[in-house]
């Protein structure tokens, strides 16, 4: 079975070329938590028109309306494996600064790998 995780980046990093915040960029929404970006799981929907739905109304409410763009949803199978090689720390300084959501590393399925943020983490294989 196919659902759809509903994320939403309220987004605080200086990631731009000049300390300005980004959003989106060409991968997708972009996340940096350890720069201040805030993720938030705003439901697993079963269907694509369940996830609209739910951004539409979320639009409207305080902080998501600030950043409208800012929802990512990829589907995701239920009882599939992800993260079946393990991951490694990557300390501070040593890794590229931020990742867009929805790209490798990142993906482990819905986006996300555990609590320790996006960032830190880095997939092995897969």
């Amino acid at each position: 079975m196919i659902v759809y995780p509903l994320w939403h980046v309220g987004h605080q990093n200086e990631a731009g070329d000049d300390g300005s915040t980004v959003h989106v960029d060409e991968s997708g929404v972009f996340c940096d938590e350890s720069d201040g970006d805030d993720v938030k799981l705003l439901g697993i929907y079963s269907t694509l028109e369940g996830v609209e739905d739910r951004m539409h109304q979320a639009r409207l409410l305080p902080g998501f309306r600030d950043e409208p763009e800012c929802f990512h949803s990829d589907p995701y199978e239920l009882d599939q494996d992800d993260w079946i090689e393990g991951f490694v720390r990557v300390p501070p300084g040593d890794q590229d600064r931020g990742q867009s959501l929805g790209g490798p590393p990142l993906r482990g399925g819905s986006g996300v790998a555990d609590d320790s943020g996006f960032r830190t983490d880095r997939r092995i294989g897969r």
